[in-house]
């Protein structure tokens, strides 16, 4: 009685007003609305949003947990992502700059503190009257001076830890890490916990670098670099130990069904992929223009 009651709520009854003695029971259809579904690997972060405020500071910044789901529409992406300890966020200026001539710019380092929405530590630094974070290196510490220069001279300089040249003022087998990928682009490579590039050899404008992926990549020679190894290097060796540890680095648990392990998972020894050039970036796509003027869109349709 139940599912009749239900099917009739769900019936419309047409033909009543044309011919009253022939009634229609027509079933409506449920119209469904499909959502494109945005998917992780795309350039979005669906772990957490962090407020930037307009001038740059070294107060920690707030930040807003998604636990792996959309901002805008909140359906799940990455079903990997829940929970965590919330976190301050400590805004890093990754890109080093210095004078292109004469003595390099001197950097003191204040203090190195560990930042939970990263795997390094940073580091905040003086430069003059201001104060700015940076990644870390693996032995710095406070009290040390750094230096920062964008000049190439004719012999390779002598760096220290924690000094910022381009490539081509280093000398072959440096250890560099936050490289840039263009010569003036944001872009930084080899920014995690205990990593680091090697400087292999040079040829014309270029130097190559071969980084943690064992790939060798061309760099132009006015790339900026900062010499050694990136700060935590236990981060990688240091097992979590529970799945409550699991849960507050940020992870949610997996289904626990056991699957069997395919031949994806042996491991293959492989030649290493050919050298190759980074190439600058891209030309902007050109945004369309769209005409609000009733004039002009009334003259348009003609």
């Amino acid at each position: 009685m139940a599912s009749l009651v239900k099917l009739f709520q769900n019936c419309k009854i047409s033909g009543l007003l044309t011919n009253s003695a022939k009634c229609i029971v027509v079933p409506e259809r449920t119209i469904y609305k499909f959502i494109k579904k945005p998917s992780p690997g795309t350039g979005h972060a669906y772990r957490r949003i962090v407020h930037y405020p307009k001038e740059y500071t070294v107060k920690p910044l707030d930040v807003t947990n998604l636990a792996g789901r959309d901002p805008v529409t909140g359906r799940v992406v990455a079903k990997g992502i829940g929970g965590g300890i919330k976190h301050k966020f400590h805004w890093v200026v990754f890109t080093r700059d210095g004078p292109k001539e004469g003595p390099p710019q001197i950097e003191r380092v204040i203090d190195v503190i560990f930042d939970g929405c990263r795997t390094a530590k940073v580091a905040l630094v003086a430069v003059g009257d201001q104060l700015k974070y940076i990644i870390a290196s693996e032995n710095m510490k406070p009290g040390d001076i750094i230096k920062t220069s964008r000049f190439i001279p004719r012999i390779p300089v002598r760096a220290n830890e924690g000094d910022a040249y381009p490539l081509g003022a280093l000398p072959v087998n440096t250890k560099i890490h936050c490289l840039e990928k263009n010569p003036g682009h944001p872009y930084h490579m080899i920014t995690a916990a205990g990593t680091y590039g090697t400087i292999t050899r040079k040829f014309g404008e270029h130097v190559v670098v071969q980084i943690p992926s064992k790939i060798e990549i061309a760099f132009h020679q006015t790339c900026m670099a900062t010499v050694g190894r990136v700060s935590n290097i236990e981060h990688g060796r240091t097992p979590v130990g529970s799945a409550t540890r699991k849960r507050e680095l940020g992870y949610r648990p997996r289904s626990g069904l056991w699957q069997r392990k395919t031949g994806k998972h042996g491991r293959k020894i492989r030649k290493p992929p050919p050298m190759r050039i980074a190439k600058p970036p891209g030309a902007p796509e050109p945004k369309a223009i769209r005409l609000t003027e009733p004039t002009l869109a009334l003259k348009s349709n003609y």
